[in-house]
Parts: structure tokens; C-alpha cells; sequence
């Protein structure tokens, strides 16, 4: 399964973490991703999408899985909600 938001596309990114003594070490800070359904009213279907949680609240503050689409840019979606994206401007 990859770590990558599905909407965002928020991945994981390097660090160190740091000892008291000042030694690095490689560590990868990884985005908070939740597994969730979202309702789309004009395909009248469930979709569930692995989304961080920022993108969530996102999806919640624009008023859904469809009004959001409609404004998200193509370059931060992965394939599967290009594809979703295409179909719900078919259906204007």
C-alpha cells in the first residue's frame, strides 16, 4: 500500500532524528492517511479513497467529494481519482 494521499498527494518525507549528543540518524516522517467513504451525489455511489487527514478537513470545508474535485488541480490526484474526476464532469 502506498503512503501517498490520494487527493493531496502527501508523501513521506527525510529527516534525522537527533540525540542528545547531536548524533543523525535517517527517519522518514510519514503523513497521517485514514482509509474513508466518501458519498458522491452525482455518481450516487460510495468511494473509498486512503486520504491525510488535512485533505479530509479539505474535502469537509469545500462540501464534499464532488465540489472539491471540481476545483482540485490533476497534478496532486492519483490515477484513480483523475479517472473519478473525468466521469463527474461527464456527467454536468
Amino acid at each position: 500500500m502506498s503512503k501517498r494521499c490520494e487527493l493531496t498527494g502527501k508523501s513521506p518525507l527525510k529527516g534525522h532524528n537527533v540525540s542528545h549528543s547531536n548524533n543523525k540518524t535517517k527517519r522518514r516522517f510519514l503523513p497521517n492517511l485514514k482509509k474513508v467513504s466518501f458519498k458522491s451525489e452525482k455518481l450516487d455511489k460510495n468511494i473509498r479513497l486512503l486520504v491525510s487527514n488535512a485533505a479530509l478537513r479539505t474535502v469537509d470545508f469545500k462540501g464534499g467529494l464532488d465540489k472539491f474535485l471540481k476545483t482540485a488541480k490533476n497534478k496532486h490526484l492519483s490515477k484513480r481519482v483523475k479517472k473519478l474526476k473525468i466521469s463527474l464532469a461527464g456527467k454536468n
